[in-house]
Formats: structure tokens, sequence, C-alpha cells
């Protein structure tokens, strides 16, 4: 529990602040020919701290809230590890090793067959998640009613179990539980415990699934750290000094190290991909609506430009395949009937026909680092040796796409809700640059937007979109430039007659504190929460001492700050994962996998060079 406090007070690097607020070498004139101007500047710079001053005061709320939660996780941890004492006496010659190296497929098969017994299992990944959360800081809560769920499915006859019988799981922290908080990081969300179990969650116990922790996340979901006031930073167990990704960390950290055997992330901006992809396992970002996401808690519930998700993630394809399967049944649709009741369409996984597959290297906003471009030629050419076409693809209005649509839907409303959720809070040092930019008044953001333009252009773009749209037709106009936008893309697509896409991931993991510096190198992922893809990730490859001295010569396409952070991010990241995305059209989530798996196995099946 000491590792567990000194976890707890790590902090990120000092955010690094707007580019040249208050060089007055950026004033036309100089000081003396602009007084009004400056002294107009000056007002709005005293209001902003007047602000900061009552946001200071009144955080105290929120420093009340935040031991009683910390003093509750440590009780729920001691829990834990009673359940697994008791557990392991019942079986004290028990060896978890041979558990925790099936693969979910056999697993399940062993459980269902009584060759395994569920106390055996859950047991084993019991004192395996305690084991991770010790090195790395990423369980938030357990959820003790797994000991009662295990008796009632020692109950069922074999004709009742699940596709899941057995299977102990981790959830993301928003993820409804009853009795349980959903904290999204945020003090605000502290001691309202759900009433009732969310959809998915229902539809996994139902599925003889056994959830048993929750897992850590940034302040809000809206970070690709992992890091909140309430339960501290989580680590990359790979390297120590990387981020394990956000917002679902802390579930990617438990399969790098196999404290989980699936489970449950969602994602708004990569939230799925950014985890799997630096802890080197699998994530899939679903078609949104083809799951439920009905009891999963958010911090800005209400934007439609860009589509949150439910998805799985795990240390295999053929996890996910089992998980889509169990979730994809009349439950689903029965429990929440505004999702379509689709299953799981078998023939379209199982098929062995060559695909026509788009090949996108590069999306022409952010330079892929040298191992993300090594990536993706290794993976193009063991497509084509197995006899699938490659076509080479390009990205349609990329910048737009990614500052006006992305950028711009998800603050539409100026920041306003996310602000909202943060009245009384402590902010986390992983989203200070972002909230401190939202907070600006308006004329303020308009004004240093102006400036920046000439200097850095992405950013400049960030603080114009941050303004939000301001009316109703404005909000419709945006909502329909999606549309018409997916539908250019769609159309591109079709013209080269397509069934799959192959783009980069953003990898190796970045240095801690590094993400929201280097921000738009995240286009990869974020264009397709845009587009309302499914989407999944695989690991194909590591960073190679070449990729590391290649790094040194890497300029970027804008050659702005976050071009620069990219590159220092990366940096120190020999034998780390890399990855790349499987992309398929809406609601072709058996495509994508069955992509993600042949990739999967031409990897496996090749041997890189030493």
């Amino acid at each position: 529990m000491a590792r567990l406090g000194r976890l707890s007070r790590l902090s990120l690097p000092k955010p690094f602040p707007l580019h040249l607020l208050g060089h007055e070498g950026l004033v036309p004139g100089g000081p003396g020919s602009m007084m009004p101007g400056v002294a107009w500047l000056l007002v709005l710079l005293l209001l902003a701290l007047l602000g900061a001053a009552l946001r200071s005061w009144q955080r105290a709320p929120a420093r009340s809230k935040i031991p009683r939660a910390q003093k509750r996780r440590v009780e729920a941890l001691q829990r834990m590890e009673a359940l697994a004492r008791r557990l392991r006496e019942q079986e004290p010659s028990l060896d978890p090793r041979p558990i925790l190296e099936l693969p979910l497929d056999r697993l399940v098969q062993k459980l269902r067959d009584e060759e395994l017994s569920l106390e055996s299992v859950l047991c084993s990944y019991l004192e395996e998640a305690l084991k991770v959360h010790q090195e790395v800081n990423c369980l938030t809560d357990f959820l003790d009613e797994c000991e009662e769920q295990l008796q009632a499915l020692k109950k069922l006859k074999k004709t009742e179990r699940g596709l899941l019988y057995g299977v102990p799981i981790t959830l993301k922290d928003p993820y409804n539980c009853k009795g349980h908080d959903s904290t999204c990081g945020l003090a605000q969300f502290l001691e309202k415990p759900a009433a009732k179990d969310g959809v998915i969650v229902k539809v996994l116990k139902a599925q003889g699934a056994i959830p048993f922790v929750k897992t850590n996340i940034p302040q809000t979901l809206f970070s690709a750290e992992c890091s909140n006031p309430i339960y501290g930073q989580t680590l990359n167990p790979l390297r120590l000094k990387k981020s394990p990704g956000g917002s679902s960390g802390g579930e990617g950290v438990l399969f790098a190290q196999g404290g989980s055997i699936l489970g449950m992330g969602t994602d708004t901006g990569g939230s799925i991909r950014i985890p799997a992809s630096f802890c080197g396992v699998c994530g899939l970002r679903t078609t949104g609506y083809r799951l439920s996401y009905s009891g999963v808690a958010s911090a800005i519930k209400g934007q439609k430009s860009v589509t949150s998700v439910a998805g799985p993630m795990a240390r295999d394809v053929e996890s996910l395949v089992l998980c889509l399967r169990a979730l994809l049944s009349e439950d689903m649709h029965r429990l929440d009937p505004t999702v379509p009741f689709m299953p799981f369409r078998e023939e379209i996984y199982s098929s062995n026909q060559p695909l026509r597959i788009g090949y996108c290297e590069s999306d022409g906003f952010t330079q892929p680092s040298p191992s993300m471009a090594r990536a993706m030629r290794l993976t193009s050419r063991l497509l084509q040796d197995a006899g699938h076409q490659v076509i080479p693809f390009s990205i349609p209005r990329i910048e737009y796409a990614v500052k006006h649509l992305f950028v711009g839907g998800l603050f539409a409303d100026g920041g306003a809700t996310l602000l909202e959720k943060l009245e009384g809070d402590i902010v986390d040092p992983c989203m200070k640059t972002m909230i401190n930019q939202l907070r600006l008044p308006d004329l303020l953001k308009c004004f240093l937007a102006w400036i920046l333009k000439y200097i850095e252009p992405r950013a400049s773009q960030n603080l114009e979109e941050m303004r939000g749209v301001r009316t109703p037709k404005k909000l419709w106009e945006r909502h329909n430039a999606v549309e018409e936008y997916r539908q250019e893309f769609i159309a591109r697509w079709r013209s080269l007659d397509l069934d799959v896409l192959l783009t980069p991931a953003v990898d190796p993991a970045f240095d801690v504190g590094y993400s929201g510096k280097a921000l738009d190198s995240f286009s990869y992922l974020h264009l397709y929460n845009v587009l309302n893809f499914p989407i999944g990730v695989v690991r194909v490859t590591s960073v190679t001492p070449q990729d590391e001295e290649d790094l040194a010569f890497y300029k970027g396409y804008y050659g702005d700050s976050s071009d620069t952070y990219f590159r220092e991010a990366l940096q120190g990241s020999v034998g780390l994962p890399v990855a790349v995305q499987c992309i398929a059209l809406p609601w072709e989530e058996e495509l994508c996998l069955r992509f993600m798996k042949e990739v999967e196995t031409l990897v496996k099946n090749h041997r890189e060079p030493e």
C-alpha cells in the first residue's frame, strides 16, 4: 500500500504554456503605440486571474470527497486480497501460470468442460491484477459482487451456461455497476453509486462473465494520458517512464501484464486504440450504436458530431471475436431497443476470399514516425505475399476533418459542458493545458488565434474551434458538414472498390506528460470517430535501434511545436510495440475483425531479422 501511495502522488511535467502569450514583440508597433489594446488585454488577464482564484476557493468540496474515495479504494482492494486468499485456501497447490497463459477460447472450453474450477480461474486473475496494480497503479475499484456471481454460476446447468461462462473480466471506470461510482476521474461524480448495471454489463453477466475490477482513466476521459486527482497516475509496465495511453489506460496495462483476459473500454478519439497500441494488445472501436452505450458515464453527454462508443480489449483478435459474439445477442436489443438486433455474422468473419485493401501510410497531417512507417510497409508486404491486393489511398481534406469536424465537434459548446463538470474540482496536470485554453475569454481566444495563425497554425485552429458554434443554426450546419464529409470519404473508398483500409496507429508509447503537447499526432485516430467507422488495432512489430536513429531526423509536416513534442515523446522506445489500424465501413465489424485476424496471423508467422 505504501507503493500505492507513492504512485498516487506522482505528478506529470507542467503543461507547456500557450505559445508566446504576453510576448510584447508580437504587438504591432510595440507597447507604446497600442496602449488601449494592451489595457484591454490586461483587464482580460486580470479577470482570468480572478476567475482562477475563485475556482481555487471552490475546490474545497472536491478536496473533501477525494480522500474519502481514496480510502474506499484501499478498503476495496483489501477485500479483493481477502477474497483471493479465501479462494487460494480452497486450492493451496494452485499454480496460476498455466491458467493465465491460456487464450480466451481455450479457457472458456476448459471452464465449460469443468477441467478448471471457477474458483481457480478467478483466484488466478485476482492475484495477478493485484500484482500489476502494485507496479503501475491501474485499479480503481473491486466489484465485491463477483463472489456472489461465481456461486450463482455454479448452480447453472450446462445448457444454461453462456459464451463467457466463468471468465473474469475487467471494466473501464465509466461502466455502471450497481452500487459503485463511475467517476470519469471527476470529484463531482464521486459518492453517486450507480442504481443498476449498465446494459453491456448486464449482457456480459448474462453470458456468464464475471466482472471483478474497474480500471483507471484520465480525468474527464478527454486525454491520451491516464491520470486523475482521485486515483493518480497509471504507468506503462513495458517502460515505467512511458504512458499507457488513454483513456482506457488501466485496461491496457492489465492486458500487457496478464492481469486480465477480456475487458471493455470506450472510444471518443482513440481511447481504446491508443492504450492498445501503447501496450501492445488488441482493441476494437465498434460502429456507434452497434453496442449499447446506455449505462456508460460521460463528462460530455449530448455531443453528436463525434461518436463515443463501447468496445472490447483483449490480448488477441480471437478474444475480441468471442466477446462480440456474446454481446451481439438478443439481450442487447431487448435491454436497449435503440440498438439494432444484428447477431455476429460468422460467414463474413470466416471468409477466406482475397481482400482489396486501401493503403494509407500517411494521412498528410502527421508525418508517421520511422517505426510507424516501417510497420505499414511490413504489413503491406505480408498482405501482398498472401494474395491480397493493396491499393494506395489518400485521405480527403484531412486538416478540415481533424480540426473543424473533430475538434470543433467536441467543443461545439465552447467547452461549457466540460468546464461545468470541473467546477469545484482539482484539474489534473494532464488536463491543464486544454482547460486553461477553454477558460480563456472568447475575445482573448480570438486574439490569440489571430496571432498564432502565422507561427503555430494548428494551435491557432484549435483556439478558433474551441470558441464553439454559438448558434443552433451553426450547430446544425456542423452536423450536416460531418455527414457530407462522411459521404465524400465513402465515395472515395467505393471508387477504388475497397473492402478494408490499413493505416498507421500512433506509437510507440509517449513519455508521460507528452500526449497533451503532441495532441495533433493523434489525427490518425480522431478521424475515424468523425467517420464512425469500426476500427481495430493489432501489434505488428517493435521499435528497432534503426528506428530510434532515424527519429533524430524527424521534422514533421508543419515543423511546429506539436511536431517537435511528437519526436521528443517517442525517444527511448527501442523494443516497445508498434501497431497498425484495420478499418472497415460502418456496421462491418465482422470484416474488420477478419482483416485484423489476417494481419495478426501473418505477423505471427513472420520472423523479422534480428
